[in-house]
């Protein structure tokens, strides 16, 4: 957690020149898997009981298909950890949720986020060794995107790395015993933001079935599955080419934007990020 990497996983730095156009208040769905190449349902996506919170950053940057993930960072999306009067790794974890969504999370992009540039950093954080220090897992994917219709001003944020340390309370914990709260690491979701009680699933959106095309415009889901084949979430598959619109005002084709290579690093790495 102390190198660049704690950003957009390895190799992450590197920038692409697709961005996903989506608009200010709207939902994107983000696709994370521990497995590369297997987006299929009946796998976990973060899976061998690798419980944690699911975290939603945005970075504002001049030109997402070159930025490295320097700028601050803020929280705009939470789904943690709810108690379910057991022991710890028996609770409700955003990773449950995920799991039972195929690998997807809708998040909302907050309503009065300013027209421009950003990257979309989705992270997981695995406890299943954290109870000693150095112990929990990174998996994190960074997405770019162009975001359009908004104003406002940018909140503050954290930088990466520095935000996170291997003693803070959230990182440090042992989930094996009986818990009566946990400190999601980081700073807290911004206001407008969406903080998710974890073990509501799908309630509430496409996450579980949203395939490529199905979404609203701007729905931003993971690269298409190889060789053509349809999306983890079924139906049928299309998306737009790296630089062909895929949104926008009067637009009634395909919504499916082809996201940036950076997404395929946050499975490239099933070992720690530290």
């Amino acid at each position: 957690m102390h190198s660049n990497d704690i950003r957009c996983n390895v190799g992450g730095t590197r920038g692409v020149g697709a961005k996903c156009p989506v608009k200010a208040g709207s939902t994107v769905t983000v696709e994370m898997h521990a497995q590369p190449n297997d987006r299929k349902c009946s796998s976990e996506a973060i899976g061998g009981a690798h419980y944690g919170p699911v975290n939603v950053y945005l970075s504002k940057v001049s030109d997402a298909t070159k930025a490295d993930g320097s700028a601050p960072w803020y929280k705009i999306f939470a789904d943690s950890w709810s108690s379910k009067g057991s022991v710890g790794d028996s609770d409700n974890w955003g990773t449950n949720d995920l799991n039972a969504c195929c690998g997807k999370m809708d998040v909302k992009i907050p309503d009065d986020t300013p027209s421009g540039d950003y990257l979309l950093r989705a992270e997981v954080i695995a406890l299943h060794t954290a109870g000693q220090s150095g112990g929990a897992q990174f998996y994190m994917s960074c997405y770019q995107l162009s975001v359009t219709g908004g104003s406002g001003s940018v909140p503050s944020g954290v930088s990466l790395p520095g935000a996170f340390k291997a003693s803070d309370p959230g990182i440090q914990v042992n989930i094996h015993a009986k818990m009566s709260t946990y400190v999601n690491p980081g700073p807290a979701v911004v206001s407008g933001g969406t903080t998710k009680t974890a073990g509501s699933t799908c309630s509430g959106g496409c996450a579980k079935t949203c395939a490529a095309g199905s979404g609203p415009v701007g729905t931003a889901i993971a690269a298409p599955a190889p060789s053509g084949g349809s999306s983890s979430g079924g139906g049928s598959a299309c998306a737009q080419a790296a630089y062909q619109q895929c949104g926008g005002q009067g637009y009634t084709g395909c919504t499916t934007c082809a996201l940036s290579p950076r997404l395929k690093y946050e499975s490239r790495s099933a070992r720690a990020i530290a």
